[in-house]
């Protein structure tokens, strides 16, 4: 299957993903079982798309506003993963989370609508379809092994849950950001 198509289609989970965290209330409990699932997708995604097809779109690009548009993505792409960190704050699902929720969401879908056109746009011209076909296989085999490992405790998608060392180290990091925000 066409790299692209795969791309699509879980632009598309994730959006009915936040589609329903959209209708829950703050407080809501299902905002938990959304976030995770969210969070496990998307981060699935954001690896094997900057692997697989985003390294090879920046190899390829010869001009400049093309490799611009390849480094936007990447940039879109950690603003998400800084967006996913807020989230994982370890706190009751409340306004505040639910409003760092939405911002993760219209940063994906931004990210969603400028990457199939632009970005799908610069696939076409610089890769084959035969060869995104090919990487739209490695895409597959590579989110069976993100989950395989997963399920067998390994390289996990990030918890929402924080405990202990990790809930001091991150009211430690917040305290010396908020801290620098000040000055």
């Amino acid at each position: 299957m066409d790299v692209l198509d795969i791309i699509k289609h879980e632009h598309r989970e994730v959006s009915a993903l936040f589609d329903e965290a959209k209708k829950c209330e703050p407080g809501d409990d299902r905002l938990d079982d959304l976030t995770r699932e969210i969070e496990t997708k998307l981060s699935t995604h954001l690896a094997i798309e900057e692997r697989l097809f985003y390294a090879r779109l920046r190899d390829r690009a010869e001009e400049a506003d093309e490799r611009v548009d390849v480094f936007e993505a990447y940039t879109e792409h950690a603003a998400a993963r800084s967006l996913m960190e807020m989230i994982n704050s370890g706190r009751k699902p409340d306004e505040r989370f639910k409003a760092e929720l939405q911002v993760l969401g219209e940063n994906v879908a931004h990210h969603v609508k400028e990457e199939e056109s632009t970005v799908f746009g610069l696939a076409r011209k610089l890769i084959e379809r035969d060869e995104r076909e090919d990487i739209g296989e490695k895409w597959e085999a590579a989110k069976k092994r993100a989950a395989s490992s997963s399920a067998r405790g390994g390289a996990r998608s990030p918890a929402r849950k924080k405990t202990g060392a990790k809930k001091s180290a991150a009211k430690k990091t917040t305290q010396k950001r908020s801290k620098t925000a000040r000055r």
